[in-house]
């Protein structure tokens, strides 16, 4: 082979890593970061004081006119946050003790069977799941009876202090809904890496996509419910805007945690996770 066509099978190969390295993940252009931070901050002062609407409809502007994907992920994030953050009539779904999710069966909402509902984790202690995660577990099992065909991703990795044995969230919490509650395992899947309600989302999403999920259901604790949205709605924008594949969150359900808990809920919550998420690449494919 001559020199000049091992230069160009050879910048055949670079061009095909380079786009190998890409394939399948997105990231905010770095001229609208700046602008997505702006942003995420009006929405962060908007818990004290009322949302500067003009401002932030400015900011989306100069986002759309760099980047039209950035526009679609910043646009459906900001629409969320006046929707469930903002909207003092959101309503929020709670189980009570009941064997099937009665609530949600009497709130018209429609559920088809590319439905999920993601339980969300919390960090372990010993080893061992905490009386909030096995409540949270008893929520999702109760939305498991309801809805049948539906089916539940478990999300959270090896966390807390003393735990030898690496067990995960995930994977305590399937065996938990195998063993005490009776749901099928075949209808349970389960991330065990996340150690952040962010990581949560991106690593649920790519489940949900892999299964064909269309809606899905966050169950969760009263306090995490606005805070878990704000990242799911986030990453299944990025995806929408990566693939094509809309992915919508349509309801939630929640166990209701002790008072003293809901501080860690507040209104801010999870935008810090959120600024951090948009500022890597979040991976939407194989």
């Amino acid at each position: 082979m001559s020199r000049a066509k091992r230069g160009t099978a050879l910048l055949l190969v670079l061009l095909a890593l380079f786009g190998a390295a890409r394939a399948g993940s997105w990231q905010i252009a770095e001229k609208n970061y700046p602008r997505v931070r702006a942003l995420i901050s009006l929405l962060r002062a908007s818990c004290n004081e009322p949302m500067d609407t003009d401002a932030a409809e400015a900011v989306l502007e100069e986002i759309r006119a760099e980047n039209e994907s950035d526009y679609e992920v910043a646009r459906a994030i900001t629409d969320h946050w006046y929707a469930t953050v903002l909207d003092s009539g959101y309503r929020m779904f709670m189980w009570r003790s009941e064997r099937k999710a009665e609530t949600l069966e009497r709130s018209g909402l429609k559920f088809s069977d590319r439905h999920a509902f993601v339980v969300l984790g919390y960090m372990l202690e010993n080893g061992e799941m905490t009386r909030e995660l096995m409540y949270r577990c008893n929520a999702a099992a109760a939305a498991a009876r309801s809805y049948p065909d539906a089916i539940l991703v478990c999300t959270g990795g090896a966390t807390g202090a003393n735990n030898p044995e690496g067990h995960t969230e995930a994977g305590m919490m399937k065996r938990y809904l195998v063993n005490t509650c009776g749901i099928s395992p075949a209808r349970i899947f389960t991330d065990t890496e996340a150690m952040t309600t962010a990581e949560n989302a991106v690593n649920t999403l790519r489940i949900l996509q892999e299964q064909g999920i269309e809606t899905m259901t966050i169950v969760t604790s009263d306090y995490h419910q606005r805070w878990a949205q704000i990242l799911f709605n986030a990453v299944a924008a990025v995806y929408a805007a990566d693939t094509g594949r809309q992915i919508r969150i349509v309801g939630n359900y929640n166990y209701k945690a002790r008072a003293e808990l809901s501080r860690t809920g507040g209104c801010g919550s999870g935008l810090g996770q959120l600024e951090s998420l948009l500022g890597s690449a979040i991976v939407t494919g194989p």
